[in-house]
């Protein structure tokens, strides 16, 4: 690679640095004081910082300038790009950029999802300056992250709701630290780290797969003869293509002042993962919007295509976006760290006791945050958590639970231990406390929380928003249960054996792929939602409803829209689906079985005419075109049912009649059409086969 790290990084990033360098001191500590405390960015301020932000970008090369928006569902995000050029005078144009171009923008809103919140024909929607999202240079354009709102106000994107919820968690934690003797932490700030697995396949590849190119998962398919189970690729040898794709990502990601840290070959063929160090969850959720950009652009620069879908190919592991998530104050004290000796950490146990709770009441919602319609392929598949969500907590941490239920306090802890390879060349390495769990959706890590079930790509906002949002809630009836207690010590021991006691249920340690923890969840009441279509009426149970209005993050009206969105986006995954499936069929994979079954029948003559047994020859011609009936008939009966579900009368009745009987009919038509694949001859089949794709 050649490259410094510590000389690029950042280097098109308008940060603290840059800020503190080119804009007037008081300017600069004015901004500094909004970003870390809030406030508003008067129009004196934002000309000046414009300025400074104009002749910085106009150094680096930029022409143009575009406020960056994820609007809901999404997660590509959305820019409209404006040049500094100036109205023409005497022939000549100047560069501007204003304090209120930078604030503010209108780009149409008209065709963003909005759920009905917002008559068609109404065009207005704004974007609003996101001050704690550092402003960059890409691709010659200056970009500046923001939120998104419709013209009457409502939300219409990822980021508004999560900066509302982070603020709640922020205001509520600190006032419960306050209640227990905290003079000192001033904000509570919610720090994520989301790992990002992706597919890469040949582009030459890719453009002879309709499916791919419509629906980003291949519809059609058998596995070829090695798959992933000699898990060689797992941490194998980079391929030297892929390294160079690597590097070229890590610059771009590096000059942009993300913290592009681990990169590795994921279990399956093909498959790879990039993770950052944290950052905010608003920054994190920028970074993981550019971090998906960057893939999927730089990928074509190399001959390849990068598959961000969870399910790309059936039969192999899919790809998911971890998120590690913690809770930091703003003085350093980790709220998920327990420390070296957790029995004694009376402020761990209760924000573990008030995370539980959050947890188990908000499951669902969870479930239905994390995901899109593609996860429903991979969650429960043995190489993703279950459906079923749960907290892993370790055996150490989860002794110190099982103390305070059977005796209402922790005296002691499991101690972490040695590993001695037995061999005296080699180091004494220092155990963990505790060890992974790669089969639990929310399993911790040490010193933070992996949620394992984020969809590989789904923006982050809406799960960091909820995470923040259910802790916000916990942390306020903790408060409300606590204040006015006589001895606090005593009432945090009682409150948080109650929670633990009220919620032990939701923690599980086992091995969440086996079919005992299915039973069991069953019997402990812990939901099991296969589809995300049953998880969307989490969206607005009052649960929901109530936490959200609670903490002025979303409305009834935003959340009912978000509901329906949900609903219309699984419906139009599986009509593109569907329909692709039923073109395939019949412009490439009937017309093939019809010629194969012709040449298949000139050799039965031929042999005998030629006095041999055809008997082989005619089995083979038998099979073909009873495959060719079925595949008929099946795309007639796909066509059928998806044009009865696509014409439901709502979205929710859409949604289902694709999940029952289209998803159902899929499956058939899938079925002749990949046993015919086994069949016909490799130069006859009309797409690439998985080994070809996955194999190059």
């Amino acid at each position: 690679m050649g490259v410094n790290i510590a000389e690029v990084f950042g280097q098109d990033v308008f940060d603290e640095t840059v800020m503190k360098d080119r804009l007037p001191e008081s300017t600069y500590k004015e901004i500094e004081k909004i970003m870390h405390e809030g406030g508003n960015v008067t129009p004196e301020i934002a000309d000046i910082v414009a300025q400074a932000m104009k002749e910085w970008a106009i150094e680096k090369g930029a022409t143009h300038f575009t406020h960056v928006f994820q609007p809901y569902i999404i997660s590509i995000g959305a820019e409209k790009h404006d040049s500094f050029a100036s109205v023409p005078t005497n022939g000549k144009i100047d560069n501007t950029f204003t304090g209120k171009d930078l604030i503010m923008s209108e780009p149409d809103a008209s065709s963003f999802p909005s759920g009905g919140l917002r008559n068609t024909f109404g065009a207005r929607g704004y974007t609003a300056w996101d001050v704690t999202s550092p402003v960059y240079v890409r691709e010659d354009t200056l970009c500046i992250p923001t939120a998104f709102c419709s013209y009457t106000g409502e939300s219409l994107d990822t980021k508004a709701p999560l900066l509302k919820a982070m603020h709640a968690v922020s205001k509520y934690g600190v006032r419960l630290l306050r209640l227990l003797g905290n003079t000192t932490s001033r904000r509570i700030l919610s720090y994520v780290g989301p790992e990002q697995e992706y597919f890469l396949v040949p582009k030459a590849l890719y453009d002879k797969r309709p499916d791919l190119i419509y629906s980003g998962r291949t519809l059609f398919g058998t596995m070829p003869p090695k798959g992933q189970e000699m898990d060689d690729q797992y941490f194998g040898a980079i391929r030297e293509n892929v390294k160079a794709f690597m590097d070229d990502v890590n610059i771009q990601l590096w000059k942009l002042g993300i913290s592009a840290k681990t990169q590795h070959n994921e279990v399956a063929p093909c498959q790879h993962e990039i993770a950052p160090i944290f950052s905010i969850s608003n920054v994190a959720l920028d970074n993981n919007y550019l971090i998906m950009t960057i893939l999927k652009n730089t990928a074509l620069k190399y001959g390849l295509v990068c598959l961000l879908h969870e399910k790309p190919f059936e039969g192999i592991n899919g790809s998911g976006k971890h998120n590690n998530w913690s809770l930091t104050t703003d003085d350093g004290i980790n709220l998920f760290k327990p420390g070296k000796n957790p029995e004694e950490n009376k402020l761990f146990q209760l924000v573990l006791a008030c995370l539980m709770s959050a947890v188990d009441r908000h499951a669902m919602l969870l479930r239905t945050a994390a995901s899109d319609t593609g996860n429903d392929h991979r969650l429960g598949a043995h190489e993703a958590p279950p459906a079923i969500i749960s907290m892993y907590l370790g055996d150490q941490i989860e002794d110190i639970v099982n103390q305070i239920l059977e005796k209402g306090e922790a005296t002691s802890s499991l101690s972490a231990g040695k590993i001695n390879f037995g061999i005296n060349k080699l180091p004494v390495l220092d155990k963990d406390p505790t060890d992974r769990n790669r089969t639990s959706p929310f399993a911790f890590t040490g010193n933070r929380f992996e949620f394992r079930m984020v969809a590989s790509g789904n923006s982050i906002g809406d799960t960091n928003t909820v995470l923040s949002a259910m802790m916000a809630e916990a942390f306020l009836d903790a408060i409300e249960a606590l204040e006015g207690a006589e001895d606090m010590d005593k009432a945090v021991a009682e409150y948080t054996a109650k929670l633990m006691r009220e919620h032990q249920r939701i923690v599980f340690n086992g091995d969440g792929y086996s079919k005992e923890w299915e039973e069991e969840a069953a019997r402990r009441g812990l939901p099991n939602c296969k589809s995300i279509v049953d998880a969307i009426p989490s969206i607005v149970a009052d649960s929901t409803i109530e936490m959200f209005e609670k903490f002025n993050i979303l409305s009834r009206a935003e959340l009912e829209a978000r509901e329906d969105i949900y609903y219309s986006e699984y419906k139009g995954v599986r009509n593109i689906e569907a329909n692709t499936m039923i073109d395939m069929a019949n412009k490439m994979y009937i017309p093939t079985a019809v010629y194969y079954s012709k040449e298949l029948a000139d050799t039965v003559i031929a042999v005998k005419n030629a006095g041999a047994d055809a008997t082989a020859q005619v089995e083979l011609l038998n099979e073909v075109s009873a495959k060719l009936l079925e595949m008929k008939n099946a795309t007639k009966e796909l066509a059928r049912v998806t044009a009865k579900a696509f014409g439901a009368e709502t979205s929710k009745e859409s949604a289902e009649l694709f999940k029952s009987e289209v998803m159902a009919a899929m499956d058939a038509l899938r079925k002749p059409v990949d046993e015919l694949e086994t069949i016909v001859d490799k130069e006859t089949w009309p797409v690439p086969s998985y080994g070809d794709m996955l194999f190059y």
